[in-house]
């Protein structure tokens, strides 16, 4: 195993996690009028973010060396390639609740502060477990292997976000308004504070993400066990999550072959894990690199050339999805978004805000709306 043993100071850990408040702040500070974002936009934050993540590789090269600053790079593209696939399941949860393009912005970026503290903890315990536990090493190897391999022949299913237990219970606790109230979580309708449908799509999005943060935190603890390496690999890389889905959830079909990449970076991880716990021992960080490179790299040109001419509405109409899923237009599919009521009882499913016209209200005239008091 990589365990790359170095003295991180209390303080260091502080400073980074205070700088990435501090950005995460500066992102919702220049975002808080929840304008629609639009590509050239998304691009140059993107760029920032990267750029940022690129930089603290440098700064590791610098106070650590080429072997940690590698080791960073390595885990930072693993996290950064599955985080494309992120990005396609959320297009399909807000298309399934018709969020507005203008909510979609700060749903991810609480969806980002959840998923950066969901991750802090899984490392913390994947780490422990693989130092004290030699066997942990093969159950996660044979669950990366096995997450690949899902990857590839579970492509084509359905997802509902409604059915998702988290949300299910979340809906049976939680009194809940099944309509967009602005951008609020929550508000009042006749006098009791309840949930928006919102608050519905940000649970759906942390619920999902979830699933997501153990394959991508075990990918990564399969280069290394260092607990900051791990951490700042994943935060430095969902940093720019949201960025990244408004420059490329447009983009996402042309993407055809991408999963079969992925999979294969997740079952070269788990065999590389494996492997670790063996007279093999771990594998060089230059081949580790390489390989993810080389496999990302020619997933996505085979990918573009075979779906070069095509419009987009051709690769909707192959993939049986409309073509504007990303761009806050409803797109509804399977049986939780049609079947709602349309009370805050707590159950309420997402009528209202999947069958609108792309406010998330259907058939509402401003007269039969709520007022919106907290």
């Amino acid at each position: 195993m990589n365990d790359l043993s170095f003295a991180v100071p209390l303080w260091v850990w502080g400073a980074v996690a205070l700088g990435i408040c501090l950005m995460l702040a500066v992102d919702l500070f220049a975002h808080r009028d929840n304008h629609v974002i639009g590509f050239r936009e998304a691009a140059i934050w993107s760029g920032i973010w990267i750029a940022i993540g690129l930089a603290f590789g440098l700064i590791l090269l610098v106070w650590q060396g080429g072997e940690v600053a590698s080791t960073y790079y390595a885990g930072y593209l693993i996290e950064k390639a599955l985080s494309v696939d992120n990005i396609f399941v959320f297009a399909l949860v807000f298309s399934f609740f018709g969020v507005p393009d203008a909510y979609q912005h700060k749903v991810l970026i609480w969806g980002v502060l959840g998923a950066l503290v969901a991750r802090f903890v899984f490392i913390f315990i994947g780490a422990e477990l693989l130092e004290l536990f030699f066997w942990t090493a093969y159950v996660f190897g044979a669950f990366l292997i096995w997450t690949g391999y899902k990857l590839i022949v579970s492509q084509d299913e359905e997802v509902h976000p409604d059915r998702n237990p988290v949300v299910r219970v979340v809906r049976k606790i939680i009194p809940t308004d099944p309509r967009f109230h602005d951008a609020k979580f929550f508000t009042r309708v006749n006098g009791r504070r309840v949930a928006t449908l919102l608050f519905v799509v940000l649970i759906a999005v942390e619920a999902t993400d979830l699933v997501f943060a153990v394959d991508s935190v075990a990918a990564v603890l399969a280069i290394t066990t260092n607990t900051f390496l791990v951490w700042t690999a994943n935060a430095f890389a969902i940093l720019g999550l949201r960025s990244l889905y408004f420059c490329l959830a447009g983009l996402l079909r042309r993407f055809t072959h991408l999963h079969y990449g992925l999979a294969v970076v997740l079952a070269f991880a788990g065999v590389k894990l494996i492997l670790s716990e063996t007279p093999v021992g771990k594998l060089p960080i230059p081949l580790t690199l390489g390989v993810i490179v080389v496999t990302l790299g020619v997933s996505i040109i085979w990918s573009l050339v075979a779906t070069r001419g095509q419009s987009a509405e051709d690769l909707a109409a192959e993939d049986g999805t409309p073509a504007a899923t990303p761009a806050g237009t409803p797109t509804v599919t399977g049986e939780g978004a049609a079947d709602a009521p349309s009370d805050p009882s707590g159950t309420g499913g997402a009528a209202d805000g999947a069958a609108g016209t792309g406010t998330g209200r259907s058939g509402e005239s401003p007269g039969d709306r709520p007022s919106d008091s907290a």
